[in-house]
């Protein structure tokens, strides 16, 4: 798997769905950003669909066994913070929702992160770890 490629791909969509919801849904420009998007997340799907979903199938099988593993864009979040040095996190509301064991009673969610491109599971509102990074 190419890591640039793939960080530039998973930027591209962030980007585009954070204009799009920049924006109103009458917005003249809304259909052609949303077509864009589909199509940066289709094209995204077909070059690292396998090798993501892979990495994702193996997350699920040590973390989250009993949660069904979804395709990879629906767990890049709808809304990221980027920090003065150029980091990426989400808030604690953002990922796709797996049942974990190991802590219940807390909302856990994976999520993928970009620069370097990884996924990362939440725990609560008040715990995040890396549970994989692309290589």
């Amino acid at each position: 798997m190419d890591v640039t490629k793939l960080n530039t791909a998973l930027l591209e969509i962030i980007n585009s769905r954070q204009e799009l919801a920049s924006i109103d849904y009458n917005n003249p420009k809304y259909d052609d950003l949303e077509e864009k998007l589909h199509d940066l997340e289709d094209d995204f799907m077909e070059n690292f669909g396998d090798d993501l979903e892979r990495a994702l199938q193996d997350i699920h099988d040590e973390y989250c066994p009993d949660s069904d593993v979804l395709v990879p864009i629906a767990y890049i979040a709808k809304k990221y913070v980027v920090s003065d040095q150029g980091e990426y996190s989400v808030p604690p509301t953002e990922g796709v929702f797996v049942e974990m064991d190991d802590f219940p009673g807390k909302d856990t969610k994976l999520v993928i992160l970009p620069s370097p491109p990884r996924i990362a599971l939440t725990i609560g509102t008040e715990k995040q770890q890396i549970v994989w990074t692309a290589r």
